[in-house]
């Protein structure tokens, strides 16, 4: 069955949406019900930078890449949805301190999906996330109150079908 998005808030212009939770919690196919010039996405920068998005080497490079388009982005006033785990803090407090930057709001969708749903989804993909790195990400997975905390100014849960 696949993977449809709640339907969206009325994002003010230049909302930074940020989307958490690990791999195979659904969070690519998310965003793909929206227009793909609104997403910014590691995976994506490291096939640019590297041919493959599974070279974890190259994702300081990928970062680079990132920030120069959010910064276009959020400087336009734009709509831009982050497709990355964000399950680490330094992470979404370095992607906060941007949307701050620019004065943007800043948005989380939390995805819940159980840990046995994103291993399954893992395991019917052709590039398969070592699974010690899901069972991590799912851990590291904060709740909506922590995101709340951290100063996301809407924090909205989304769950597998």
């Amino acid at each position: 069955m696949p993977i449809r998005p709640a339907p969206a808030p009325e994002w003010a212009p230049g909302t930074l949406v940020v989307l958490v939770g690990p791999p195979a919690a659904g969070k690519s196919t998310w965003a793909d019900a929206y227009p793909s010039t609104w997403t910014v996405s590691l995976d994506t920068y490291r096939t640019l930078c590297a041919d493959t998005e599974a070279d974890q080497s190259a994702t300081t490079d990928a970062v680079r890449l990132q920030d120069v388009i959010l910064d276009a982005r959020l400087a336009r006033g734009l709509v831009t949805l982050v497709d990355s785990t964000a399950t680490d803090a330094h992470v979404r407090r370095a992607l906060l301190a941007r949307a701050h930057y620019w004065r943007r709001p800043a948005s989380a969708i939390l995805f819940t999906t159980s840990l046995d749903e994103c291993l399954a989804r893992n395991s019917a993909r052709a590039r398969h996330v070592p699974e010690s790195v899901i069972r991590r990400k799912h851990d590291q997975t904060p709740s909506a109150a922590e995101l709340r905390d951290e100063g996301f100014d809407s924090v909205t849960t989304w769950s597998a079908p």
